[in-house]
């Protein structure tokens, strides 16, 4: 394993990584297209937005409630296998609803069965990749590739929803559909050749008992539970940017311009994300990463408001430029600290549970927008400047790392 600090092109030279952030790249965008394609398809198939409502429902919820197992399952088989499972798996789903589709066949119980195993499956990819990657570089280079793997899922988020509403558009859902199944595919080609020793565990115990190890772990351990508390209130910031934004542009904009407006903000968001964390990757930071995260979420507090809510449309715009910039610092400190400091055999279960519990505070934090975005559209970005501004806060109390003796 290397010791010595590598640049970003020589990441590419290390064994495996290029085939791992393929795989990565293909089925983030793989799933970014699906998520989006399938509720376009049920509104176009069925014109129901209430159904599409529960389909999106079905696509996310019942992973994240079977990711403990899912965690203990993934250090039992390990990370590459585990990756390998969840990428056939969706490929097949995507694929068979393809077959249906075109057999006419497809009803609304269909489409929801085949959502809800699609999600199953999903926090083994999630969380393997990021299991992965530790494995192939040295300490000293994770905080490159996790800007790397932090600047790959900004960039999807920019592409996946405008590449999925294009081939939509021009092609029709089916084929789009076999367009995501064969991204899947690609992804698992560039997994299945990889060879790592000592890749999975011996443990025979319970799976059942090893995921609840895995949750009591997240939950009892200083650093993993700080994180997991502070950064799913930063994301309560985002679900409520998510509903207040467009309802500001839309005050302003008639469709379809708002939308393509909407989207446009939403993309420079996404790459000012890719950006800061390819900068603070670059940047030797370990041991300071609370420091970063705290910065950067005192910077989005700021950009959330004064900076987005009283000045106008363009505090709106250099607002959400801000924030996107602090968002890769601040994802890119969260991965570091969190595998510096997890025992290597339970990455898997640790991360399952820690990504899970981050991603909660994105619905709530929208719920509670969605209610506050009728009264005030600048109580909303205060609220988001406050959730973020006490998750800054709390950052500050995750312990530090231990002087040496």
């Amino acid at each position: 394993m290397r010791s010595e600090s590598t640049s970003y092109r020589g990441l590419l030279a290390i064994e495996n990584i290029p085939l791992v952030l393929i795989a990565a790249c293909m089925s983030r965008l793989g799933g970014r297209m699906f998520s989006l394609l399938i509720i376009l398809h049920a509104l176009s198939r069925f014109g129901s937005h209430e159904f599409a409502g529960w389909l999106s429902f079905a696509g996310m919820v019942p992973g994240l409630i079977v990711s403990p197992v899912l965690g203990a399952l993934l250090d039992r088989v390990g990370a590459q296998r585990a990756i390998v499972m969840d990428l056939i798996v969706s490929s097949v789903l995507v694929a068979t609803l393809v077959i249906v589709d075109v057999l006419g066949l497809a009803s609304q119980s269909t489409l929801l069965l085949i959502g809800s195993i699609y999600s199953l499956t999903n926090p083994l990819g999630a969380a393997g990749i990021r299991t992965l990657l530790p494995r192939l570089v040295s300490a000293a280079d994770l905080d490159r590739i996790n800007a790397v793997d932090t600047a790959i899922y900004a960039v999807v988020d920019v592409l996946g929803p405008a590449l999925a509403g294009a081939l939509f558009s021009f092609l029709g859902g089916t084929a789009t559909f076999a367009v995501v199944a064969v991204a899947y595919g690609i992804a698992a080609s560039c997994v299945i050749p990889i060879q790592l020793a000592g890749g999975h565990s011996n443990c025979t115990g319970s799976i059942w008992r090893q995921a609840m190890d895995g949750l009591a772990l997240v939950v009892k351990e200083p650093t993993l539970r700080g994180l997991a508390i502070s950064y799913s209130l930063y994301q309560m910031t985002w679900g409520a940017l998510v509903i207040v934004v467009p309802v500001i542009i839309g005050l302003h904009f008639q469709a379809p311009a708002s939308d393509r407006l909407t989207g446009f903000l939403w993309a420079i968001v996404g790459l000012s994300g890719a950006v800061g964390a390819l900068i603070v990757g670059r940047i030797r930071r370990t041991g300071r990463e609370r420091i970063v995260m705290a910065i950067g979420m005192g910077v989005t507090a700021i950009a959330c408001w004064p900076v987005a809510a009283c000045i106008g449309s363009a505090g709106l715009v250099i607002g959400l430029v801000i924030a996107g910039m602090a968002a890769g610092p601040i994802d890119v400190g969260l991965l570091t600290l969190r595998q510096r400091r997890t025992e290597p055999s339970k990455f898997g279960r640790v991360l399952s549970v820690s990504m899970s519990l981050n991603l909660s505070g994105f619905p709530i934090g929208s719920a509670i927008a969605g209610m506050l975005v009728g009264v005030s559209a600048s109580g909303v970005f205060l609220f988001a400047a406050a959730t973020t501004f006490v998750a800054a806060l709390l950052v500050r109390f995750i312990p530090p790392d231990q002087a040496p003796a």
